[in-house]
């Protein structure tokens, strides 16, 4: 008996030390070894209550010894020695009880110290995953919004780009478009120079402005004072202007009548100035068709003494603004079909 209870003495400070001794390990292996641990208390238990029944017994031993030590007081010597042998028996007993019972208590609290600190670490680790779980997820819905923005910034790159391109394509267009017509109204101002050489000192003068064409006649070569029936000497200069023009389908006529700021007389007809300048444009409209100049072409207009080429009531400024003006303009619906496509 003496060397059972030496065996779960040792074997139980063995566990202790094993239980002391155990280092920081993966999740799977604490697991196992808490499983050992608890294996071996659950072996203590048993252990102890075998002890504890065997302590029960030697309690009866001990009464029953009592009593024999009441009756053989007078034994002998050997007798003596048996009974002081079997009480050390028993404290020795009793005392491994006693630390059986301590290391009991001790590896427990330590197993649920264990459990409990493994089990915050998981606690731990499985709260740290989640966070980094979360930003994951985070992450892939904000690139999954980026790239849908991208996508259609992409779309919206990709239209202007075209229509960027469809611009300069008409911008390259317009532009050969202009020089084009800039080069044929450089080419009929020189044809006009041409068939009116020889009129600049009879009251006809010509000049370029904004791509347009102005050709001005002094009434003087045109009309009488007051009246809107074209002179001869003016069909004359009108007819080598018809001729210069024919050919060229792509120019716009504008015909400008134009007076001085005195009062018109001229009878019942005509009210004012502006009417005088109406009725002479017309008439030199009337006489281009005549020279078989399209009239689809060519527009009248009158601005009596709205526009003066010089505003002051001198003699001189007032013959200067008695004209007929005659604007050649390149037609822009080449213009307008660019643009509308």
């Amino acid at each position: 008996m003496k060397n059972i209870l030496k065996g779960f003495f040792v074997a139980g400070l063995t566990t202790a030390l094993m239980v002391s001794c155990v280092p920081k390990r993966k999740l799977d292996d604490l697991t196992v070894k808490y499983n050992q641990e608890k294996a071996r208390s659950q072996e203590l238990h048993s252990q102890t209550v075998q002890l504890e029944g065997e302590n029960n017994e030697l309690k009866n031993d001990v009464s029953d010894m009592g009593k024999r030590m009441t009756a053989l007081k007078n034994d002998t010597s050997i007798q003596g020695t048996s009974l002081r042998q079997l009480t050390r028996n028993y404290d020795q007993l009793n005392k491994t009880y006693q630390e059986l019972l301590s290391l009991k208590e001790q590896n427990k609290k330590r197993a649920d110290e264990l459990v409990a600190r493994y089990m915050r670490e998981i606690e731990e680790a499985r709260s740290s995953l989640q966070i980094k779980e979360d930003k994951l997820n985070d992450t892939e819905r904000s690139l999954a919004s980026k790239e849908a923005d991208l996508r259609t910034r992409t779309h919206e790159l990709d239209e202007a780009m075209a229509e960027m391109e469809l611009k300069v394509k008409r911008i390259a267009e317009l532009q050969s478009e202009i020089t084009r017509r800039d080069s044929l109204a450089k080419a009929l101002e020189e044809k006009i120079r041409k068939a009116l050489f020889g009129l600049e000192e009879e009251g006809i003068t010509m000049e370029m402005r904004n791509g347009k064409v102005y050709i001005s006649l002094d009434n003087e070569l045109l009309f009488k004072p007051g009246s809107y029936t074209a002179d001869e000497k003016g069909k004359t200069a009108l007819k080598k202007l018809a001729k210069a023009l024919k050919g060229n389908d792509d120019i716009n006529i504008t015909v400008e009548g134009h007076t001085d700021s005195d009062k018109y007389g001229g009878g019942p007809q005509l009210k004012d100035n502006w009417d005088l300048s109406v009725m002479r444009a017309t008439t030199i409209v009337k006489v281009l068709e005549g020279y078989k100049v399209d009239p689809k072409r060519i527009t009248a207009s009158g601005k009596g003494q709205h526009s003066p080429l010089d505003p002051a009531e001198t003699k001189e400024a007032k013959k200067k603004n008695r004209r007929t003006d005659i604007v050649l303009t390149p037609r822009l619906d080449v213009f307008e079909e660019i643009l509308n496509n």
